[in-house]
């Protein structure tokens, strides 16, 4: 899948662009709902979808080589920071240390989400990931899953960090 912002191809299973951080796929203007790719329709509250864009046929799936957490991995995390993710992989397994987990929201989401149109909600929401995104990747952060209007993301692992 092609981001619309930067233009770097991802994996068809991908969330966000692994390049700029930014949102991908097909969203519901009306709910905000994530929907398959060409739908005409919203899964979840029934909105009608605008005409899909055409996108040249995807290619035959081929078997792959690279086991499924790479694949994952690469699909959410820079290139750079997935490579010391893998290179670190057989030492974490079955090793404790002290993680920091950061939460991050939108304060005062809900009360502007009613006030403003879906697009808009949409488009604020795309930006403030994409600067989040790029600033837990900066020191070498994982994202550990987007909800709504929040992120969570760890530190010192899967990658250690000294204590500073």
């Amino acid at each position: 899948m092609r981001c619309a912002g930067c233009g770097h191809e991802n994996p068809a299973a991908a969330k966000f662009c692994a390049e700029c951080g930014a949102r991908l796929g097909l969203m519901c203007p009306q709910c905000g709902a994530e929907l398959p790719a060409g739908a005409k329709f919203c899964i979840e509250c029934g909105h009608r979808m605008s005409a899909p864009e055409t996108a040249p046929p995807a290619e035959t799936a081929k078997p792959s080589a690279v086991p499924d957490f790479q694949s994952r991995l690469a699909s959410y995390t820079p290139k750079h920071l997935a490579e010391k993710i893998l290179t670190s992989r057989s030492a974490l397994e079955g090793e404790r240390r002290q993680v920091t987990v950061l939460f991050s929201d939108v304060a005062g989401f809900t009360p502007l989400a009613e006030k403003l149109d879906p697009e808009d909600v949409h488009r604020i929401m795309d930006r403030c990931f994409e600067l989040i995104t790029a600033e837990i990747h900066r020191f070498e952060g994982t994202i550990n899953q987007y909800t709504g209007d929040g992120v969570m993301a760890l530190f010192g692992a899967p990658i250690a960090h000294e204590d500073g």
